[in-house]
């Protein structure tokens, strides 16, 4: 079993070090928010070389993250068992695989087997990451770490994008997934060469003396807490995600540059905000109120561009600055995690808990779609207020319950 959330080291080790590490878990994490993308960045590709539907193309991120979420609840019991660094080269190896046999695809049954590998390959990341970043870097780090780790997500999200329209014009999108995949192998290939600075601590328990099973982390309901906290918030970003552009078109006519450059307003922000939010983690003693109020600004504001009050500009800075206000909160939520997490178990935690975030994206989608097709655009805005709000409350449960245990 992995040592525990207390097992960063005791003693302040060179900057330099932590810096390193931070830096080579931040590109791994980067590395799988671009894998979020390898699908969606073709979907018109595929509409016209293949025939398909936009039921059928919002199947295939379904699939995507009902595998990631189910197999990232599974990872975290094997990193605890394992050691967080072997899954970390699988599931680059994996994301690689994936790439090439997107390449290779010719219908729809290819791209489900790309949309279940890819998922597979992001289910272990996660834990992987929090359990090298718990125990490798000082606990004084661990705020600025948190940041890093968030900042580095929202700059995967934002590479791939220029990644594949820049070389899908140049050289044809399936050569485009073949230097996706190149580019894995350069990534697998750096962290093997500093793999020493990723090694985790497995601790052998006797079962003579200890008796605890490996679910029992699963009866503390701060975990589920945890859990409905992910679920929640993620819900609204997918909605930002998946439907913004299309509710700034509709409800003020914004052109679909414009709305787009929201969007990634949105994702630059929120990049920013985490940068801003690890200062304010690294200081912080509780990080669960920090989590409550930058998800409450975020909710107002959200709400406020949904009740269309605002003109068509306005609509757009508020939008985007609801990024900030939630970014903010990212490494105070990781923080956050890290206090409630038991003894133990920090792979298996960070994994059940993660896997909240999956389940959200692949729901939203589902849930504020139907208030899509019914042209409820500013109901969807305001209904993702809501949810938002509604994980204001799970983080202070989660705080309570840390307290408490």
């Amino acid at each position: 079993m992995t040592s525990t959330t207390l097992d960063s080291p005791a003693t302040l080790v060179p900057l330099k070090q932590d810096a390193a590490v931070i830096g080579l878990v931040g590109l791994a994490h980067a590395s799988s928010h671009f894998g979020h993308l390898l699908l969606p960045l073709l979907f018109p590709v595929f509409m016209t070389e293949f025939g398909l539907s936009y039921s059928q193309l919002g199947l295939l991120m379904s699939v995507f993250f009902v595998v990631s979420g189910v197999g990232q609840a599974c990872a975290g019991f094997v990193v605890d068992r394992l050691g967080a660094r072997p899954l970390m080269f699988v599931a680059l190896a994996i994301f690689a695989a994936a790439c090439v046999f997107a390449s290779l695809v010719t219908g729809y049954v290819g791209l489900m087997l790309v949309a279940a590998l890819a998922g597979l390959g992001n289910a272990t990341f996660h834990p992987v990451d929090f359990t090298i970043l718990n125990q490798r870097v000082s606990a004084p780090r661990l705020g600025y770490a948190f940041s890093a780790h968030g900042l580095t997500g929202n700059l995967g999200w934002a590479v791939a994008p220029v990644f594949f329209a820049s070389l899908g014009v140049s050289i044809g999108w399936r050569n485009a997934y073949l230097a996706a995949a190149a580019m894995y192998v350069v990534i697998f290939a750096l962290l093997f060469v500093q793999r020493d600075l990723l090694s985790t601590k497995v601790v052998r328990h006797d079962p003579t003396v200890h008796k605890e099973h490996d679910l029992a982390f699963m009866k503390l309901p701060v975990v589920w807490w945890c859990f409905g906290f992910f679920l929640l918030s993620t819900m609204t970003l997918a909605v930002v995600q998946s439907f913004s552009v299309s509710i700034l078109k509709a409800m003020r006519g914004i052109s679909f540059e414009a709305a787009t450059l929201t969007l990634t307003g949105y994702m630059l922000a929120g990049a920013f905000g985490m940068f801003i939010g690890g200062f304010i983690a690294a200081k912080s003693a509780n990080s669960d109120r920090v989590v409550a109020m930058a998800m409450a600004a975020g909710a107002l504001l959200l709400a406020l561009c949904g009740t269309g009050l605002l003109g068509a500009t306005a609509t757009m800075v508020v939008l985007a600055s609801t990024g900030f206000a939630v970014g903010i909160g990212g490494p105070s939520r990781d923080m956050m995690i890290k206090k409630a997490t038991p003894k133990g178990a920090t792979g298996r935690v960070y994994g059940l808990v993660y896997s909240g975030l999956d389940t959200g994206f692949a729901i939203s989608p589902i849930v504020f779609g139907v208030f899509m097709d019914r042209g409820w655009y500013g109901a969807t805005l305001l209904g993702a207020a809501v949810v938002l709000a509604l994980s204001v409350v799970a983080a202070l449960g989660v705080g309570q319950r840390t307290v408490a245990r």
